[in-house]
This record gives C-alpha cells, sequence and structure tokens, in this order.
C-alpha cells in the first residue's frame, strides 16, 4: 500500500523549556471508528531530513507541497452555516499518528515487549533511504496505530516542548510500569493518582525519549488513546477542531493550581476513541516543535470540501486538495493556528489502498 510524504520542517516555534510547566493532561485522546469503508491512512511528513510515507517515492518529495487539483472539482461548501453542517455529517476517524525513530528495531521491540503493541506492517524504500512500520492494537482499518520512519543514518531528533505524550489505555498501571522497568525502560513518573483526581497513571519514555501516559482504565477497544499536544490559545483551538475538523469538546478542565488547562477533543467518548488532548500553559504562547513529531492522519469523504472548510476557519492548506500522482489517492493537508500539521485521505481511496 502506497503512502505518502509531507514535508515537515525541523524549524520549530520557540518557547522557554526553564518558563514552561510542562503538564501532561490526564485524559485520553479519540479516534471515531470509520468502519472498513472509512479506510485509514498513513502518511510521512518530513523535514530537513527524508521522513517518506509510502506515498513519497511517488512524487511527493520532503519540502515541497506538491498540488494536485483543485477544490473547484468538488462541489463547494457555499457559507459557514453550511460548511459546519457538512463537516459535522462527514465520515471522520483518527487513523494514525507519524513521527520520526532513530533505532526502528529498537523502537519495534520496546513497543511490542513493554508496550504490548503489534508490528502491522514494515516496509524499506532504500531509494529514498527510509524504513517506516506501523504498529497498533488492532488492524488499521479500524484502530488508530503509529507510524514511525527510520530515515537512513538518523541516530536522533529533536522532539521539542510543543509535543507532549502519548495516551495508552492499560488495565493494571503498576503492573505495566513493572514489565517496563524488567525491561530496562524509563519510568519517568511512578503508578499513583493523577494531580487533583482518582484517575491512576504513570509516565514512561520510549527509547527515542517520546512519553507515554499509562492510564488504568477497563477493557477498551482504542487502547492507544490519546495524542497530547500543547497550543498557545486554547480557546482559538477549540473553535478551529470544532469548525474546520468538525471534533466535539470532550471535556475541558482547568488547573489554577499547575497552572495549566486541557482541552479533550475528538469524534466519539474517549473511552471507545482515540482523542487530542490540547494543553495551554498559563502565559505560553509558542513552542519549540523539534523535527521529530510530526503529524495526524484523518479520513474525510471528500478533501476538496474539507479543505475549504479548514480555509474558512483560518486553517492553512499546505498541500492542495486532489489525487496523489500515480496513486490517485485523494488527500489534503493542512496546519492549525499553533501550526500543527494534518493530513486529510478520502475513505474509499484509502479503503482501495489497503485491498490492493
Amino acid at each position: 500500500m502506497a503512502r505518502l510524504l509531507l514535508p515537515l520542517p525541523f524549524a520549530a516555534a520557540t518557547a522557554s523549556a526553564s518558563s514552561l510547566h510542562l503538564a501532561a493532561s490526564r485524559l485520553r485522546i479519540p479516534a471515531v471508528s470509520v468502519a472498513r469503508r472509512e479506510g485509514l491512512f498513513g502518511g510521512r511528513v518530513e523535514g530537513g531530513v527524508r521522513a517518506p510515507a509510502s506515498l513519497a517515492r511517488r512524487e511527493l518529495s520532503a519540502g515541497a507541497e506538491a498540488g494536485g487539483g483543485s477544490a473547484a472539482q468538488v462541489g463547494a461548501v457555499v457559507g459557514p452555516g453550511e460548511a459546519m453542517e457538512w463537516v459535522k455529517k462527514d465520515r471522520r476517524r483518527l487513523l494514525h499518528v507519524v513521527y520520526r525513530v532513530g533505532d526502528l528495531d529498537k523502537t519495534i521491540k520496546f513497543y511490542t515487549e513493554c508496550l504490548g503493541m503489534k508490528l502491522l506492517r514494515k516496509r524499506d524504500i532504500p531509494e529514498e533511504r527510509y524504513t517506516n512500520a506501523f504498529l497498533g492494537y488492532g488492524p488499521e482499518d479500524s484502530h488508530f496505530v503509529v507510524e514511525l520512519t527510520y530515515n537512513y543514518g538518523v541516530e536522533s531528533y529533536n522532539i521539542g516542548i510543543g509535543f507532549g505524550h502519548f495516551g495508552i489505555a492499560v488495565e493494571d498501571v503498576a503492573k505495566t510500569v513493572d514489565l517496563i522497568k524488567a525491561k530496562g525502560g524509563t519510568v519517568t513518573r511512578e503508578p499513583g493518582p493523577v494531580k487533583g483526581g482518582k484517575s491512576v497513571i504513570a509516565f514512561i519514555e520510549d527509547p527515542d525519549g517520546y512519553k507515554f501516559e499509562l492510564i488504568e482504565r477497563g477493557p477498551t477497544p482504542e487502547p492507544l488513546c490519546q495524542v497530547m499536544l500543547r497550543v498557545g490559545d486554547l480557546d482559538r483551538a477549540i473553535n478551529f477542531y470544532e469548525k474546520a475538523f468538525g471534533m466535539e469538546l470532550l471535556r475541558k478542565r482547568d488547573n489554577p493550581q499547575y497552572k495549566y488547562t486541557i482541552a479533550m477533543m475528538g469524534y466519539g467518548p474517549e473511552d471507545k476513541n482515540a482523542v487530542l488532548e490540547l494543553t495551554y500553559n498559563y502565559g505560553v504562547t509558542e513552542y519549540d516543535k523539534g523535527n521529530a513529531y510530526a503529524q495526524i492522519a484523518i479520513s474525510t469523504d471528500d478533501v476538496y470540501k474539507t479543505a475549504e472548510v479548514v480555509r474558512l476557519n483560518g486553517g492553512q492548506i499546505t498541500r492542495e486538495p486532489g489525487p496523489l500522482p500515480g496513486i490517485n489517492t485523494k488527500i489534503t493537508a493542512c496546519t492549525d493556528p499553533d501550526g500543527w500539521k494534518t493530513v486529510f485521505v478520502d475513505n474509499i481511496d484509502f479503503l482501495k489502498e489497503l485491498e490492493e
């Protein structure tokens, strides 16, 4: 199955780590389940280094956002009211999250042995000098998964301070932490109740330094349940994700004692879907995004209307909607007001890719 390569600049925002309270939200992130026909899609971002997604080699190179058709090819969404109505009806869910690692085999070993994920697919693209791997807790057509990218010869990346953590729901946090310690993993926060709440959590780091929050929860269809990103204006971000992406504000909580506020956004309940956790640290308006974390991919029925709605709500289109050269899978890519990247993938086209 082919995949896409989108550019991810190494340049980052600016925010002093010392002045920032890196408060980690305690809730999970959603992903609406769009049945098989909703299709899932994997994409890749890049920066000064080559971080191609499967589709990358089909004419989408790093640093160049290829166009591919215009929004005029599909019926236009006329105004804000109609746009809001359409986006709420669109079949969307979180498909996967893309990021770079310095030792792919080591990371795969950690995720499978310590976190209980399964290696779903692995592909080497020597002509583009990268390898990618898809891991998760179930098939890509029904689960939120991670897409790892290894660029030949690149052993480390700057994670920055804008990306927060991934969330994994487990039935026994203490037991999971003991296993991770036995495997030589790094535990940065021992199991215990979240500050100001009752949920039992712990924090660990993978071999590349990406943080994972372990959340004690009963059986769930979506164990990989959260991606936490920091934003400079929470109300602005909530408004954008509601109107441009069609997400729901599932929960919002202010923590004045620790000077941060979180908002859980997604396409369904936190206990059954992957969700996006947005964190606002009091007084911090910009963050260093580094060059490690790349993007989230989301499914849609119409990439042309999606791009139009994103524009209507102040988002920046970084790849015009249309089919990828040589593939015909229609996508569009954009950034939110804080510069976080997202790729939208046509449901039917992606399903065809999975079936090839």
